[in-house]
């Protein structure tokens, strides 16, 4: 690792700004060779500040160099200002006055994809969090919040559109005959919501009349060749920015809003106020090119990024730690909004299935936090599942306990309260407390605790008083630097399953209902239910009303009951996935004993009895005959043994295709949609429903089947269908895979993202030599390492590839960590993630366990970007 060893920052060390920034002046003179840029900022020092004497120190990066700096109108000499460790310090300055520092940056040049860099021919940034520093001298820090005007100058040949925060106040020629055009947002933000974009573009006008009756300009942004596919961008946002309106109350506040997609970018999107930045993977939808999977994406992340404007922007965190403050609450209200908009149930399904996939899996890692965290080295390292997903959980819970109505109440309260203003995770709870009157001092708790609590459940029913008893106990696991747990405030959405698949009444609390939020506070608690006329199957977690574990010894016949009978959706599939796992971590169990594995599953007759009910939505039906992952059953795994899951994986889904033939052939013609390409959720739950049934089909080997998904990639009308068809393919090695995955390139080889799609299921196919095949799409000309996304698509397949990365000789490891090392000199960002496979290295069996971590070290052994060093040093710690 690097000399030096990266500090970290604290929570508990959180002091206000010593400065505070009124005005910030910018003015960039864009060039292909360098950028000027010219800032001048109102600066003060800050009544709350106890250093009244503090020097000014302010943040830069490595990549910019300073031309010149004064104060007021005096030019500092170079005795009077220091340069050292990226900051910029200036001991003397008044207690009011106007920094002016001019800086020269190499956009194209920067490959971090921070701060102002090129991308194909256009100028764009990405400030957050701390890339504002890559474009010059700043408090760059989320509670400096400023009044932002921004003049761009360029070549207008070149770059025609030029754009930035706020709305166009002026337009002009310089005296060297170059464009100029000015830009004033009238809201304080801080400078990691700031951006600009400069390029030669199209644009996708439309309007949007609030509720006020002012009329928005919307404009979409994209270079020539892609314009034709926003529309449904376009859709996404009015249908956004209208159910804000409706459900939150919140009216868009300027004259204009604008989005642009761009190629490379390391996140999916950025909310910069006003002016929102996208990768163009979560802006680009066509019915040739995109997948169902892909338009509900672009919807979701457009309306993730629209409802930052008050969930982020117009009210902003005030420090890195409060993140989830912003992002939880804004990903709780993209998710209501899909569900609003599609089956809520199977929007729950798909949320929780991710979550306890992948944010189950980093709370039982070597980087698990909670939700606020208490330090950190890098923060883009906690742009985090946890902070994301759990965090949106939190709120959740919280939607729960008050209701949708005191939960609005809240929110509107925490708008009103602190508009303006960069708060914290507790402003958040206080305004839930006060708008209605309860205390929720256990339940921030989630807040600061780590991990994922385990609830075990256990039951007793009395026949004769009709009494039926749970008990519960909670314990949450230690997790690093938090060995030990306190109780949590967890809601348990409960109800009772009678004999009959019918709903049981009971009393609680003297009220009969039907179902309950049981409030488990206490490590061990007893929750008593009267007037039960039947011994019941509970139905516990319903709607996964907490992000938890459930432990509570279902019998198989209880699941079967659950999965065909529980009038909650959400549990229905949760039954179904039990039953799954059960069955699956009992072939682990065989394959690792060396024993032939079971050609008995209760499974099939449950699916089969799924399959026979026509009332059932098909989007639902399609999630339940998905198999629990290779990741999910990692994750559950005490010690992961992935090629014991793989051939675990593999022989249940052929004994369900076998079993079910006739019935998925049925299914996959029952569910052929005729009608022209819509991106509805009608049309996409018959497509989902459709294509889950012909991968089992062709599982099966029957020789109709496979015809059938090969005229279905030859005949499809949209991408949805081909690249299903390509993908059962491939995945069940047919004869015509060579021929047609060569056919799919050479259709779709000038649209990028549908390389991407290629790239990555190439990378995932298993075949002989398959490490040198991974290596090759490295070298293929339509490749480009500098693109996130095409990066993405590589590794990502090689990750599903469990022959190739999970390889015995452990030469899958060492190429993600030569990959690693390449890319933590040129984009830190990124190499910190592609990290996360390796960092399971503990949990890893025997064989592969070593051959892991001998590659962590190897990676700790190079000079790091503090991004890396974060996450190979709690790895291996």
């Amino acid at each position: 690792m690097s000399e030096q060893t990266p500090a970290a920052v604290f929570l508990k060390d959180y002091k206000v700004p010593d400065f505070l920034i009124d005005k910030t002046e910018l003015t960039f003179d864009l060039d292909e060779t360098q950028t000027v840029v010219t800032s001048r900022l109102h600066i003060r020092r800050n009544p709350e500040s106890d250093a009244a004497t503090a020097p000014l120190i302010l943040d830069g990066g490595e990549d910019v160099k300073l031309i010149g700096v004064a104060i007021d109108k005096y030019e500092l000499p170079k005795e009077e200002y220091n340069v050292s460790n990226d900051k910029l310090v200036i001991t003397a300055t008044p207690d009011a006055f106007i920094l002016t520092c001019e800086t020269l940056i190499e956009p194209q040049n920067n490959t971090r994809l921070e701060g102002l860099y090129r991308s194909s021919s256009m100028f764009c940034t990405q400030c957050e969090a701390e890339g504002f520093r890559h474009i010059t001298y700043y408090l760059d820090r989320p509670d400096v919040m400023s009044v932002f005007t921004t003049t761009i100058i360029a070549d207008e040949s070149r770059y025609p559109v030029m754009l930035s925060n706020g709305n166009e106040i002026e337009r002009g020629k310089t005296e060297d005959g170059k464009t100029f055009v000015t830009w004033h947002d009238p809201f304080k933000k801080p400078a990691y919501l700031f951006a600009l974009v400069a390029g030669d573009l199209e644009v996708l006008n439309d309007t949007f009349t609030t509720m006020s009756g002012r009329d928005v300009a919307l404009k979409i942004f994209t270079e020539k060749h892609n314009i034709d596919k926003v529309d449904f961008a376009m859709d996404s946002l009015k249908r956004s920015m209208k159910w804000d309106e409706e459900v939150y109350g919140r009216e868009y506040d300027l004259d204009i809003f604008m989005i642009v997609a761009v190629d490379d970018f390391n996140m999916g999107a950025m909310e910069n106020k006003g002016l929102n930045i996208f990768n163009s993977s979560c802006l680009l939808a066509s019915p040739e090119t995109t997948t169902d999977d892909a338009y509900l994406r672009v919807e979701a992340v457009v309306a993730h990024e629209y409802f930052h404007n008050w969930s982020g922007n117009r009210v902003t965190c005030r420090d890195w730690f409060q993140l989830s403050l912003k992002e939880g609450f804004t990903v709780f209200r993209d998710q209501s909004f899909s569900a609003d908009t599609h089956s809520d149930v199977v929007k729950r399904v798909e949320d929780v299935s991710f979550l306890k996939t992948a944010q189950f899996a980093e709370d039982a890692g070597p980087m698990a936090h909670p939700i606020r965290p208490a330090s950190f080295i890098e923060i883009s390292n906690f742009y985090t599942l946890t902070i994301y997903e759990k965090g949106a959980e939190v709120v959740r819970m919280i939607h729960t306990l008050l209701g949708a109505d005191g939960f609005r109440k809240g929110s509107d309260l925490y708008f009103e309260r602190h508009d303006g203003q960069a708060v914290t995770c507790d402003d958040f709870v206080s305004a839930m407390e006060d708008a209605n009157g309860v205390d929720l001092t256990q339940f921030k708790r989630w807040y600061s605790q780590a991990g994922t609590p385990i609830l075990n459940v256990t039951d007793s029913y009395n026949e004769t008083t009709q009494t039926y008893t749970l008990n519960v106990s909670q314990m949450t696991p230690p997790t690093p630097n938090q060995p030990t747990k306190l109780a949590l405030h967890i809601p348990v959405r409960a109800g009772l399953i009678g004999p009959d698949n019918q709903p049981l009444s009971f009393t609680v609390d003297g009220k009969e209902q039907t179902e309950v939020v049981l409030h488990v506070n206490q490590a061990e608690q007893t929750f008593i239910f009267e007037n039960v006329a039947s011994r019941p199957v509970p139905s516990l977690l319903r709607g996964f009303s907490a992000p938890v574990k459930l432990d509570y010894g279902y019998t198989t016949d209880q699941l079967l009951q659950l999965m065909s009978g529980d009038v909650d959706g959400f549990n229905r599939w949760s039954a179904s996935q039990q039953l799954a796992v059960n069955e699956l971590l009992n072939c682990v169990q065989q394959y690792q004993a060396g024993k032939d594995l079971t050609e008995e599953s209760s499974l099939v007759s449950g699916f089969e009895s799924l399959l026979a009910d026509s009332t059932l939505d098909s989007a639902m039906v399609a999630l339940i005959l998905s198999l629990p992952s290779q990741a999910y059953l990692s994750e559950l795994s005490g010690v992961i043994d992935p090629h014991a899951i793989k051939a675990a994986r593999k022989h249940l889904r052929l004994l369900i295709a076998s079993s079910l033939e006739k019935e998925f052939k049925k299914i996959y013609e029952a569910n052929t949609v005729t009608d022209a390409y819509q991106a509805s959720a009608g049309q996409i739950a018959k497509r989902s429903l459709k294509n889950a049934a012909l991968s089992y089909w062709v599982a099966s080997g029957n020789d109709e089947a496979k015809s059938a998904v090969v005229r279905q990639y030859r005949n499809a009308d949209n991408m949805t269908d081909q690249f299903s068809a390509l993908s059962i393919i491939v995945n069940n090695q047919l004869a015509e895979a060579d021929d047609l995955m060569s056919a799919f390139f050479e259709q779709w080889k000038h649209e990028s993202l549908v390389v991407n799609k290629w790239l990555m299921l190439s990378a995932s196919r298993e075949q002989e030599n398959g490490l040198v095949q991974i290596k090759e799409l490295m070298e293929h000309p339509y490749f480009d390492i500098k693109n996130p996304n095409k990066l993405r698509a590589v590794i990502g397949g090689l990750g599903q590839n469990v022959e190739t990365f999970h390889n015995l000789d452990g030469s899958g490891y060492a190429f993600l960590a030569d990959q690693i090392i390449l890319m933590n000199k040129r984009n830190p960002q990124i190499a910190s993630r592609l990290c996360t496979p390796l960092t399971r290295w503990k949990r890893m069996e025997s064989r592969l366990s070593e051959k892991m971590k001998s590659q962590l070290e190897r990676i700790a052994s190079q000079d790091l970007s503090k991004d890396v060093y974060e996450v190979v040093s709690k790895s291996l710690a």
